[in-house]
């Protein structure tokens, strides 16, 4: 293999690697929508996932640390896969884990800024409400409950991703896409069962 060969294959390489770099936050989002969809009997039990979505805003917010949104993910996925099993709600459970957070990045200073922590705090309480409410509405209720507030949150999420606060960019962009593609699909579902 000549030199210029081997060049000419390590910019392919890399850029293979970059464009790989650039949607592998959006590719995992429709996996992971599809993955939820998948068996789903009543569109109120994607209720969780905006308990979980407002907790890895909190969990990032509450250790400084963009990057820890993802293991709060992680956490979630566990939680609701193992509440699922036991035939359990798991956002009572995420609520908990978002106060002892909450606690933990109060105690360490985090309160400030505003848009941090307190309004992170804030915008989990809302998802968190809208999760219990939507899980005792009847199933078209509930799951277009649902749907908006998962709406909502990729609202949150753009935003979040323009600035460049609280969470990583790739965290953002993953669940703004995951949170699209569920509201439509909750939506449909709610509407056509």
């Amino acid at each position: 293999m000549t030199q210029d060969q081997v060049r000419g294959t390590s910019r392919a390489d890399g850029a293979a690697r970059s464009a790989f770099g650039r949607v592998w936050p959006a590719a995992l989002g429709v996996l992971v929508a599809a993955g939820t969809m998948i068996g789903l009997a009543d569109a109120r039990d994607v209720a969780p996932v905006l308990a979980a979505s407002g907790f890895v805003y909190v969990a990032a917010a509450a250790l400084g640390r963009p990057g820890a949104a993802w293991a709060a993910f992680g956490v979630t996925f566990v939680l609701i896969g193992v509440a699922k099993v036991a035939d359990l709600d798991p956002t009572p459970w995420m609520i908990a884990l978002a106060v002892v957070l909450a606690v933990v990045g109060l105690a360490a200073g985090r309160g400030r800024p505003p848009w941090s922590l307190p309004l992170q705090a804030a915008a989990m309480l809302v998802l968190a409400a809208a999760a219990l409410l939507a899980v005792r509405a009847d199933a078209t209720v509930g799951g277009l409950i649902v749907a908006v507030a998962l709406l909502g949150h990729a609202a949150w999420d753009l935003y979040h991703h323009r600035t460049r606060r609280v969470v990583s960019l790739s965290l953002a962009e993953f669940c703004c896409v995951l949170d699209v593609l569920l509201a439509v699909a909750v939506a449909t579902f709610a509407l056509v069962s």
